[in-house]
């Protein structure tokens, strides 16, 4: 265990109890003669030196208070930090939505599966998006999860607006790509489910889009949670940043969906540098125990002139 101090000048002053316990060793205090110094006895050699430490130990006692004033630390344990995933939840909230799904539509299932994955990942900051035909930005990036476990009466696709009927998955991720750039640290992370297909990912756009999320440092998963296999732009996004787009027709396998991306974006540690923390425990110890020794030594093991 290494030891610093945090005011290491006040140890200077240590000089001072140092000084004062050398001269109570070589001082000879007032000599007094009584009778009995000219008979016989011994020179009491072992009880001098006893009374001499006695007579340190208010030095010591000092010496310790400099010592707790220079604030002495010790270099705490280095524990790995975790490092926090921002992860974007983004959910088509278009009419097709409200197709059946399970015991309820696909939105209620996709609703179920991102709140199953927020438990599945404490430490992560999660953030909700929906869209449509346009973007809305519903819950912030935020580790409190309430936010998003409150939201899920609202978002079903029956009670959104008309302009969010249809499907424009490319805006909605460059909408998500500007929020999660304000994230500076951690990763980034983007889950879109959707059941349809969006036309704004033609024409060489997906390319763009992929390109411009990669080099934000945003790896996106595409979920499609409707029978068939996902647009074939989707697979070339998810390809672009380091992700991957799944087809899910059914609750269970959107469920084990959640649980591959979980094991595919596994969460990254730094080592941490070690931190200072004050350490007073023998210093303490040491100057009560300097205390103790002197009172007890003032009931009789002391100078006195008679």
């Amino acid at each position: 265990m290494t030891i610093q101090f945090a005011h290491p000048w006040v140890l200077a002053l240590l000089v001072v109890p140092m000084g004062l316990a050398a001269w109570e060793w070589q001082r000879r205090g007032h000599v007094v003669r009584v009778p009995f110094d000219h008979g016989g006895r011994g020179g009491g050699r072992w009880l001098g030196r006893s009374v001499n430490v006695a007579a340190g130990l208010p030095a010591l006692v000092l010496a310790a208070v400099l010592l707790v004033l220079a604030r002495p630390q010790r270099s705490d344990v280095p524990r790995d930090e975790r490092l926090v995933t921002n992860i974007q939840f983004c959910l088509d909230v278009s009419g097709s939505m409200a197709a059946p799904f399970g015991d309820g539509n696909r939105a209620d299932g996709a609703i179920r599966a991102l709140q199953d994955f927020t438990k599945a990942r404490p430490g992560d900051a999660f953030g909700l998006t929906i869209f449509g035909s346009d973007v809305l930005h519903w819950v912030p990036v935020t580790r409190d999860l309430s936010a998003l476990r409150l939201a899920a009466p609202f978002l079903r696709p029956e009670k959104m607006p008309q302009y969010l009927w249809g499907t424009m998955i490319g805006k909605a991720l460059r909408s998500v790509k500007a929020v999660l750039e304000r994230k500076a640290d951690g990763d980034r992370m983007v889950i879109l489910v959707s059941d349809g297909e969006s036309a704004d990912l033609a024409g060489g756009q997906a390319e763009e889009i992929g390109q411009e999320l990669s080099r934000a440092g945003i790896v996106v998963y595409y979920i499609h949670v409707a029978e068939g296999q996902p647009q074939e732009e989707t697979f070339t996004i998810a390809r672009l940043t380091g992700g991957e787009a799944f087809a899910a027709g059914d609750p269970g396998a959107l469920r084990e969906v959640f649980r591959r991306i979980d094991g595919m974006q596994k969460a990254r540690v730094r080592p941490a540098s070690p931190e200072w923390v004050d350490d007073y425990r023998w210093v303490s110890a040491g100057g009560l125990m300097a205390l103790g020794l002197h009172l007890i030594a003032a009931l009789g093991l002391r100078y006195t002139p008679w």
